[in-house]
């Protein structure tokens, strides 16, 4: 096929050797198969943002990292030099997401290379070498359900420990390879202890998941294991191979009132009868 303009400079500098074929074309960016470097592979082109249906990108962007202050002010100001860097920083979260979870464990595509808005990894294959489908492509038994279930769950988790929240996980945004699961599309990866929305987020992950397998196993409709993972982090008791329940229960416990304005009010005298003592 003809080479799309995008990928032309990589094609100039060797990195990529032929584009095969298009992939897909989603939200955020289009994807294609290509030859780099002797193997098959895919080159992911992120959507300049005004070609981009992602939204509240302000929610993902909070506690990510800027290189100066300088690119700081821009980014507040929206200016054009401030969009380019915001552009660049939603891209880098993606490239910084996906090295930081293959290093920890995590099934994602492994990443090669990102140059000029180009992400060059790793193409998820099935078994006869083809594209991998989406988790959503697929018709499965009760027991396959709760399988790949639990299997996300422990990823999710793998994930948190290692300090990163999807933040947009969903049946569309996972593969099927012969061994399982394969998670992808992080350019909106949160940081879990810079993001206040963090938890929410997570906990929304952890429910697409429930809500797409529970049409295949209808008791995952009724666990939480969203709020029991964050609680387990929270109290940095989270590890990849912690036992999960799937249940949470939260505090019923009605805060005394009575008892804490009281001891309010017993520290704003002892503080008077303090300063009267100190002035006598």
């Amino acid at each position: 096929m003809k080479t799309p303009k995008s990928l032309e400079p990589l094609v100039r500098d060797g990195l990529v050797d032929e584009v095969i074929r298009p992939l897909k074309s989603g939200k955020e960016a289009a994807v294609y198969v290509v030859l780099s470097e002797g193997e098959v592979r895919c080159a992911k082109v992120y959507k300049e943002a005004n070609k981009r249906g992602f939204h509240k990108q302000a929610l993902y962007q909070e506690g990510r990292k800027v290189r100066n202050s300088r690119q700081a002010r821009a980014m507040e100001k929206n200016t054009r030099f401030g969009r380019k860097q915001q552009e660049e920083v939603w891209q880098n979260a993606e490239v910084d997401a996906l090295y930081r979870l293959s290093a920890a464990g995590v099934r994602v595509p492994q990443p090669y290379n990102f140059v000029e808005g180009v992400l060059l990894m790793e193409l998820v294959t099935d078994d006869a070498g083809a594209a991998a489908p989406r988790l959503n492509d697929l018709v499965m038994t009760h027991k396959e359900a709760l399988d790949y279930h639990a299997l996300l769950i422990k990823e999710v988790v793998r994930m948190l420990c290692a300090g990163i929240v999807h933040g947009d996980l969903s049946e569309f945004n996972v593969l099927i390879d012969s061994n399982g699961p394969v998670i992808i599309d992080l350019p909106q990866a949160v940081d879990a202890s810079a993001n206040n929305n963090a938890p929410g987020m997570l906990e929304r992950d952890v429910n697409n998941m429930a809500n797409y397998f529970g049409r295949f196993a209808p008791e995952l409709l009724q666990t939480s294991y969203g709020k029991e993972i964050w609680k387990l982090y929270e109290a940095g008791n989270l590890t990849p191979d912690v036992p999960l329940t799937g249940q949470f229960k939260s505090s019923t416990k009605q805060a005394d009132v009575r008892s804490i304005m009281r001891e309010i009010n017993d520290a704003r005298d002892d503080a008077i009868r303090r300063k009267y003592e100190h002035e006598e």
